[in-house]
């Protein structure tokens, strides 16, 4: 939290340390982010409340070992936005993700779209869930190693404006993409993903949006 001493000047610079300092909703909002979670409830999200909820300020997604990948989506779409928000998946085991600029596929519980991508050989790269099924972009292994903390709350960011998606971790960028196939949509959900498989946890918190 800023401290209330600080200069005009001292508290401009320590804005982009905002999720590491837990900064106050007006300081951020005054960049133009706007919370997408309350810290309460699930107000703006549609999702199966027996995996996903609310406790002590943070979205979490628990399972028990599940056949399907599950999503808490936004009911509403985004285009170009930078989307900020802290993730801790608990002991670093199993997947999650944050869909951006998806869709729920018809009489499923999938998503398609971009994924920013979470877990052991995934984190910080983005994938294509359901629609070309692959890594379109990832980390080396050297920026990965500088950027994650493996068993604690990190610090993600995505920029997607136009055919650009820059994806960074706790500050550090890994990956810079630019869509060459202009038949893939610029606009959708958010949604934050359960992987099917193993028993698993994961928690998302300050989660802020600013469109472009």
């Amino acid at each position: 939290m800023p401290n209330d001493s600080l200069s005009r000047r001292e508290l401009l610079l320590s804005v982009p340390l905002v999720g590491a300092l837990g900064c106050s909703n007006a300081a951020t909002e005054a960049l133009g982010f706007q919370p997408l979670f309350d810290g309460v409830g699930l107000a703006g999200w549609q999702g199966d409340e027996s995996r996903w909820l609310v406790e002590a300020g943070t979205i979490v997604g628990r399972s028990p070992g599940i056949e399907y990948n599950d999503f808490l989506a936004t009911e509403r779409s985004y285009g170009d936005f930078m989307l900020r928000f802290q993730i801790h998946l608990l002991n670093n085991s199993g997947n999650s993700g944050v869909q951006f600029r998806s869709e729920r596929a018809p009489g499923d519980t999938e998503m398609i779209g971009y994924q920013a991508d979470v877990g052991p050989q995934y984190w910080a790269s983005l994938y294509d869930e359901s629609r070309r099924r692959e890594t379109l972009a990832a980390p080396d292994n050297e920026t990965l190693e500088r950027a994650l903390k493996p068993n604690d709350w990190n610090e993600y960011e995505i920029h997607a404006q136009g055919p650009r998606i820059v994806l960074k971790l706790n500050g550090i960028p890994t990956v810079d993409y630019l869509e060459t196939d202009a038949g893939i949509p610029l606009t959708g959900r958010i949604a934050l993903q359960i992987h099917s498989g193993p028993a698993m946890e994961v928690r998302y918190r300050d989660i802020q949006i600013r469109e472009l």
